[in-house]
C-alpha cells in the first residue's frame, strides 16, 4: 500500500565507504515498534476477564514456541473480506494453540480472542522505539525513499498512522496482503516495485537474522540486523544497536552527504 562495540560495524574508514543507498526498507515489530507491555502480561490480563488464570512464564514460553511454529502469515486471497477472514483465522489458531500449550482452560475463548485481536489493532497497544521518528525524519532529509516491510496483517497501517510513522514513509508492505512473507524475496520485490528502486542501492534493517538479513539477501538487498536490548548479532557482522548507528555505516545517493562531494 503506497501512500564501536565488538561485533558491530564501525563507520567506514576513509577509502572504504559503505554502500551507496537510495532506499531504506525497515521491519516493523522489533525494529520500529514494540508492544507497549509484554505479550504475556496482556494475554494474562485479558484472560482473567474471561475466567482463565494464566501463568506468565508458561504463557511466554508457549507463545514463543507456537509463534515460531506457525505457517507464514501470507495468503492467496481474492477479496478484502476473504483476506480479513483469513488473518483472523491465523491469529485465532495461534491463540488457541498458545492456551492449549499452557494447559489452561479456554474460558470464553471467542470473546477472549476478539478482545486480544482488537487490542492489538489499536495504536495505544504499541509504542515506537525512541530513535525511530528522529531517524525516519533524518533519512527523509537525506532524500531516501522509505518503506516498511513486515510479516504482519491489515491492522498494521492503522497502527503506523497512530504512531506517526505512516506519513514518514513512502510504502508499507505487509505479508498477508502481499501474499509473501519474509524470508521469501517476493515481499521485498514488491516493496522495491512500489518505491521504484533497484536492490543494489537499497538496504533493509530488521531484527531477525533469517527473515530480515537472509531474506533481504535473497532479493539482492543488503541487510542489517538491529540488535536492540543487546541481542546477539548475525554472523556477517552487519549489526547495529540502534537506527542512529545506521548513519555511520552507509552513504546516501541523494541529500546532504552526496551534495558535499
Amino acid at each position: 500500500m503506497v501512500h564501536g562495540a565488538p561485533g558491530l560495524p564501525q563507520p567506514p574508514a576513509q577509502g572504504a565507504p559503505g554502500p551507496l543507498v537510495e532506499a531504506v526498507l525497515l521491519d516493523a515489530v522489533g525494529t520500529l515498534i514494540q508492544p507497549r507491555e509484554p505479550v504475556a502480561a496482556t494475554y494474562g490480563r485479558v484472560a482473567r476477564r474471561f475466567g482463565v488464570d494464566l501463568d506468565p512464564a508458561k504463557l511466554s514460553r508457549a507463545f514463543n514456541h507456537v509463534f515460531g511454529a506457525m505457517p507464514a502469515l501470507a495468503f492467496d486471497w481474492s477479496s478484502r473480506g476473504e483476506l480479513y477472514r483469513r488473518e483472523r483465522e491465523w491469529w485465532r489458531d495461534l491463540v488457541r494453540r498458545v492456551l492449549g500449550a499452557t494447559g489452561s482452560g479456554n474460558g470464553d475463548f471467542e470473546r477472549f480472542f476478539e478482545t486480544l485481536y482488537l487490542h492489538y489493532a489499536q495504536g495505544n497497544a504499541w509504542e515506537c522505539f525512541p530513535d525511530v521518528l528522529p531517524a525516519l525524519t533524518a533519512l527523509r532529509a537525506e532524500g531516501c525513499k522509505l518503506g516498511v516491510v513486515s510479516n504482519f496483517d491489515s491492522r498494521l497501517p492503522g497502527i503506523l498512522r497512530a504512531l506517526g510513522i505512516w506519513d514518514r514513509v513512502d510504502a508499507v508492505v505487509y505479508s498477508s496482503e502481499a501474499r509473501s512473507a519474509k524470508p521469501d524475496p517476493g515481499i521485498f520485490s514488491r516493496a522495491l516495485s512500489l518505491l521504484g528502486v533497484g536492490p543494489e542501492r537499497t538496504v533493509h534493517v530488521g531484527d531477525c537474522a533469517w527473515a530480515d538479513v537472509a531474506g533481504a539477501a535473497a532479493a539482492g538487498i543488503t541487510g542489517y540486523l538491529i540488535r536492540r536490548n543487546n541481542r546477539s548479532g548475525d554472523r556477517s557482522g552487519r549489526a547495529i544497536r540502534s537506527l542512529e548507528e545506521f548513519f555511520g555505516i552507509v552513504r546516501f545517493s541523494t541529500g546532504s552527504q552526496e551534495n558535499e562531494k
